[in-house]
């Protein structure tokens, strides 16, 4: 410190040792090549009484060894604090600020500095802390809202403990086989898919190349009857609490000039196929595009035409042997053989497990979690993971980083079809917030002919939630104003059967709507970054707060 005062004053707040330095202080000069005596620069800062050098020395000596430590740490800060005094806009010598100081022993102690001295003033201990009873502790109140409302662990325990025990008993008073559109009397109108053996694919689609083989043959041409993935032929089945695809087909003829390209990518997509359930490997979509890059041009054509493939043979896209690269991931209180390897989610470090992409090869799911926590975003289920969330609430966190994908929705169907757990969401406080939520509870639209296999039903919907912005006081500067299109989607969504279906979910989506204000789960970040694990969650779980 007295090298930068007496040498590098350009260093500290000002260029000058005038707002540090007495001007009764004899510092040396710079000599004509503008270089300084560190030594004597220094000795004079020392010799004079600016930092009461004569009481940290019989300050120091009257100490024991250990405690001298003591000392050297006030000297230092007071120091530091007489050196940014310009900063902190402290005009006069003998302005005081109170910092804690810890010491060797961890006492907290409390330190009046004065920067025209260092012990001025002697350090005393500082009195026992009380709640609401100092503007510090108010202050922190203020930071973290609700936090004194939070019970003890193990009172929010046993709340998570009665869910669990609703879900199990609900699981075995229901029907062990889940209604089907059979049931309904609905399977004459709406299609439905299988999770077909390769064989039984591979002998679909030899049926199907046979029965074109012929069209051809009788002078017909050949054409695939594919059924329509439109908006229009969606269905909402509310006692399935899912979307289904209805009946209704479209021609696909090889003649005709709007569709022969299309035409041609189905044959080959069904050729690839074909070789994948003779050889019983699996490869990623991006693979089965890049086999004919020029015919398919784009992935987003050879993905749709695979979509309509499993239509076509009545079977689920996993029975394809194609999957998606790797996107999800799990980690908390779950253990599962992975083709044959055990893995244990809690020794995945903060990356947690990634989902795999065929589920396959997923079983023996073992857990002693309460809830299964269902994570939009890679931030939040970053920050769940780093501060070990299903440890003080055993529980399974999973995410699928965003729109979810086929892998992820899947895993979660097992884990809670097998395990009996409940799951509750956490999701942006805006309608693809809701929208990525009642894919993974309703289905997707594009994948309605099997929404029977990728569905998760009652699934909660915990937070963000529109009511907790003005409830948890998230900060004006932290909400984001709805676009046109924002409010759009909101909109149409209450439109949707899935939506009316929950009065909750009506009401805060109309909230949405009505104030025009959306923010996401990083808001909770204002209040400080483990707001979200240490309060906001545990507050939601005591309370039952979910839809």
């Amino acid at each position: 410190m007295m090298y930068l005062l007496a040498m590098r004053p350009s260093l500290l707040p000002t260029s000058s040792t005038d707002d540090y330095v007495s001007d009764s202080i004899p510092v040396p000069k710079p000599d004509t090549n503008g270089l300084l005596d560190v030594k004597a620069a220094c000795r004079c800062l020392w010799e004079s009484d600016e930092f009461g050098t004569a009481k940290i020395i019989k300050e120091v000596q009257s100490k024991h060894k250990d405690e001298r430590w003591d000392i050297w740490k006030l000297m230092w800060v007071r120091m530091l604090c007489y050196a940014t005094s310009p900063i902190l806009g402290i005009s006069s010598p003998d302005s005081r600020i109170g910092l804690p100081v810890f010491g060797p022993k961890s006492r907290e102690v409390s330190l009046s500095l004065s920067f025209g001295s260092v012990f001025n003033n002697q350090y005393t201990e500082a009195p026992p802390r009380h709640h609401h009873s100092s503007d510090s502790d108010n202050a922190k109140t203020k930071s973290k809202p609700h936090k004194k409302n939070l019970n003890s662990d193990a009172a929010i325990l046993k709340t998570l403990e009665t869910l669990l025990a609703n879900e199990q008993t609900q699981a075995s008073t229901s029907n062990s086989k889940p209604l089907t559109l059979s049931d309904l009397s609905l399977s004459s109108t709406c299609r439905k898919v299988a999770d077909l053996p390769l064989s039984s694919v591979q002998s679909n689609i030899e049926t199907l190349i046979l029965s074109l083989a012929r069209s051809i043959l009788s002078g017909r041409g050949f054409s695939f009857s594919v059924p329509s993935r439109s908006a229009a032929n969606q269905l909402y089945v509310p006692q399935l609490d899912r979307i289904v695809l209805k009946d209704k087909a479209s021609l696909r003829p090889y003649a005709a000039v709007s569709t022969v390209r299309k035409t041609t990518i189905t044959t080959r997509i069904l050729q690839l196929i074909h070789q994948l359930s003779l050889k019983n490997i699996h490869v990623t979509k991006r693979d089965l595009f890049y086999t004919d890059v020029k015919l398919f041009q784009d992935q987003t054509q050879s993905d749709a035409v695979l979509d309509d493939v499993s239509c076509i043979l009545g079977c689920t896209r996993s029975s394809l042997n194609v999957v998606a690269a790797e996107k999800g991931v799990v980690v908390g209180r779950l253990i599962f053989s992975d083709n044959g390897d055990m893995i244990d989610c809690t020794k995945m470090g903060m990356g947690g497990k990634a989902i795999p992409p065929n589920i396959d090869r997923v079983g023996d799911m073992q857990s002693d979690a309460l809830f299964i926590l269902l994570v939009e975003k890679d931030a939040a289920y970053m920050r769940l993971a780093e501060d070990r969330f299903y440890n003080r609430f055993p529980c399974v966190i999973v995410t699928a980083k965003g729109q979810p994908d086929v892998a992820t929705r899947l895993f979660l169907r097992k884990m809670k079809m097998e395990l009996k757990l409940p799951v509750l969401a956490l999701v942006d406080s805006d309608p693809y917030g809701l929208k990525i939520l009642s894919v993974y509870g309703c289905g997707s639209k594009n994948m309605s002919y099997d929404s029977a296999n990728l569905t998760t039903p009652d699934i909660k919907w915990l937070g963000v939630r529109p009511s907790d912005l003005d409830k948890y006081k998230i900060p004006e500067q932290c909400r984001l104003p709805m676009t046109e299109q924002d409010i759009k989607t909101g909109k149409d969504l209450l439109e949707e059967d899935f939506v009316k279906k929950n009065p909750g979910w009506v009401e805060e989506l109309t909230l949405m709507v009505k104030t025009k204000q959306k923010a996401e789960i990083q808001a909770l970040s204002s209040f400080g970054f483990q707001y979200l694990s240490e309060v906001y969650l545990p507050l939601k779980l005591q309370q039952k707060d979910w839809l």
